[in-house]
């Protein structure tokens, strides 16, 4: 997004101020690539991490400002939610020992965090490309930081759109919603890394970045689950794309594309065409108070900032961007790759940055000139495929079909321990962070499968919040450990996940997927439903969707021997029930169950259903 003092464009003048500078800077950056007065003989590595934060119970914190406040550490920051921090690392001279020191600077920098956090009402720092116990409640506009930047992209996106973005993933379960703002786009944290890139070799190494970015994508996906469904192995790739889609039904002609994409073509000869095209396809957004003319700057013999690039650049998301830079004084580009999740662990986090930048490093001669030997769609179509099936994907790869396993193994990982040599990269590191990527492959066990195999496993014992409640805490004790997640087992119990029952509240670990029958249909259909999805509780309501009875396995069984055909739902509902809301303990709630001889509590909010409590999910919750 860039600094807090965008705006958004809101009147002509400011457009047509904005496309100005927009056009002068990339003219002033012909100018700079004509000259040839970038960085010479050195290459920089950086990185982001977002980082999620959580409660006691592993629910989303918005505690972020006030961790944020207790710190008081420059390598932290906001991010679009209450519940998410950024940590920006120190850029370092890829050489020697520079990526034990990323791992070393941000295990001590997660550690710093964690301690703070864990003062504020025992809040956590959680590793992860999604957080399984995000719910669609937390996605609401409160939870915004309360930034003119984030407000502002937030209000602009709804007034372009003109209705709710949605959402619609289809993997193992499906996914379909209606949302009224982009912090869905939140669910998505990252550890994005920058590989300063010397300009005669930005063209063939871009277009490098992108051919390798499905099979590394296969090998690093760790976010499998979202609001409870198993959709892609990194889910984090529809996600992005879709919660700041602009698009509405009209299609305008210069919003075709979604603003997350991983690209149409290949460039060819400079890497202007990347922001032309961004130009061509994407209406800008903000502005700002531009200080300096570009191409005046430049001609004062002074390095411009190029400012209007970076703010449009901020508004749209290729998984790999190009980014222009200054240090000390003398511009450079890097490449920012930004679909490798945060975690599961930084082992796991720095054997991924390790093993691309030494990809990218490492690129043989051969696969120069890229777009005269593979079609762009290809590379396209293999990156989508990774995001859905992982380390299970099988790709096009240069007129061959082959397993990513196999793909990493034979091909990728001598291509990436070449380049790190070729940066005097220590051995040491080499061998250690690239063993990790190996033992990935061979076992085939990633980030999105562990989480799989937890998720099915704790399934079979607890509801479905306490399952994702208690991965995300096996998650948090093992990145405590530090062991690379090949090395983790599979989650199957829940002693990492302590309740305090008379202060724990239904809204945390209510079933929220609640099957409901009409009052006016056919008890026959009720007692199918109940069959099928072996339920002993049925809640009744309205043509409004108002709760107004509930049905149980002894109604239907009290009827047998009638016509079913004319009775309905309303003959033989009991109308008197026992209600609560959300707020209510889990220890009220069992005393109520108790107390009134009843096997489940219907939870309603201002009127409307929102869960139920059955006595067979209160003796799951007790049993923690």
């Amino acid at each position: 997004m860039g600094a807090q003092s965008v705006k958004a464009i809101e009147s002509l003048r400011e457009r047509k101020e904005f496309l100005y500078h927009l056009l002068n800077d990339v003219k002033a950056l012909e100018m700079m690539l004509e000259q040839d007065i970038f960085e010479k003989g050195i290459q920089r590595i950086g990185a982001e991490q977002e980082l999620c934060l959580v409660d006691q119970n592993f629910r989303p914190s918005c505690k972020a400002l006030e961790v944020l406040e207790k710190l008081k550490d420059p390598h932290f920051t906001t991010e679009l939610a209450l519940f998410n921090l950024e940590i920006n690392l120190d850029p370092l001279e890829l050489t020697k020992d520079c990526f034990s020191k990323i791992d070393k600077e941000l295990t001590a920098l997660i550690s710093k965090g964690d301690k703070i956090a864990n003062q504020i009402e025992q809040n956590k720092i959680i590793l992860t490309g999604i957080l399984p116990t995000l719910r669609k409640r937390d996605m609401i506009f409160k939870n915004i930081t309360p930034y003119p930047r984030y407000k502002v992209l937030n209000k602009i996106l709804k007034d372009i759109r003109g209705d709710d973005f949605m959402l619609k993933i289809k993997g193992v379960d499906e996914l379909i919603l209606n949302h009224k703002s982009i912090l869905f786009e939140a669910c998505n944290t990252s550890f994005q890394v920058h590989l300063q890139i010397p300009i005669d070799e930005m063209v063939d190494k871009y277009n490098w970045a992108q051919a390798i970015a499905g099979p590394v994508l296969s090998i690093v996906a760790n976010s499998p689950l979202l609001l409870g469904r198993e959709l892609w192995s990194e889910t984090r790739i529809a996600l992005f794309q879709q919660s700041v889609d602009l698009r509405n039904r009209s299609y305008l002609l210069r919003e075709q594309k979604p603003r997350v994409s991983f690209g149409s073509s290949w460039i060819k000869d400079s890497l202007i065409e990347l922001y032309q095209d961004d130009i061509v396809r994407y209406t800008p957004l903000l502005t700002t108070e531009f200080k300096e003319d570009a191409i005046a700057k430049l001609n004062r013999g002074e390095i411009p900032k190029l400012e209007a690039i970076g703010i449009h650049n901020g508004t749209i998301y290729r998984w790999n961007r190009l980014c222009y830079g200054k240090t000390n004084g003398i511009p450079h580009m890097r490449i920012e790759n930004r679909y490798i999740p945060s975690g599961p662990t930084v082992k796991d986090e720095v054997a991924n940055a390790l093993f691309w930048v030494g990809l990218m490093q490492g690129m043989p001669e051969k696969y120069k000139s890229l777009h005269k030997l593979i079609p762009f769609n290809e590379v396209k179509g293999n990156f989508i495929n990774a995001a859905r099936t992982g380390i299970n994907t099988f790709f096009n790869w240069f007129g061959k079909g082959i397993s990513a396993k196999r793909l990493i193994l034979t091909e990728l990982l001598p291509i990436s321990y070449d380049g790190l040599i070729k940066c005097n990269v220590d051995l040491k590191d080499i061998h250690y962070y690239l063993d990790i990527i190996e033992k990935r492959a061979e076992t085939r066990y990633t980030g999105a499968q562990w989480m799989r195999y937890s998720n099915s496993a704790l399934k079979k014992k607890m509801t479905k919040d306490i399952a994702n409640a208690t991965l995300t805490a096996h998650m948090y004790k093992n990145q405590q450990i530090g062991k690379p997640v090949h090395e983790w087992e599979i989650a199957k119990d829940n002693h990492v996940l302590n309740l305090d029952v008379g202060l724990t509240k239904l809204e945390k670990f209510m079933t929220t997927e609640v099957f409901v029958v009409n009052e006016n249909d056919l008890v026959e259909l009720v007692a199918k439903i109940m069959e099928w999805r072996n339920i002993h509780h049925i809640p009744v309501v309205d043509d409004k969707n108002r709760l107004t009875g509930l049905i149980t396995k002894t109604n239907i069984l009290a009827i047998e021997g009638y016509d079913s055909n004319v009775v309905v739902a309303k003959d033989i509902m009991v109308k008197k029930i026992i209600t609560v809301d959300s707020e209510t303990s889990i220890e009220q709630a069992n005393q109520i169950m108790l107390d009134h001889k009843i096997g489940c509590l219907p939870i309603l909010e201002l009127g409307d259903l929102v869960g139920i409590l059955t006595k067979n999910d209160l003796d799951k919750l007790l049993y923690i």
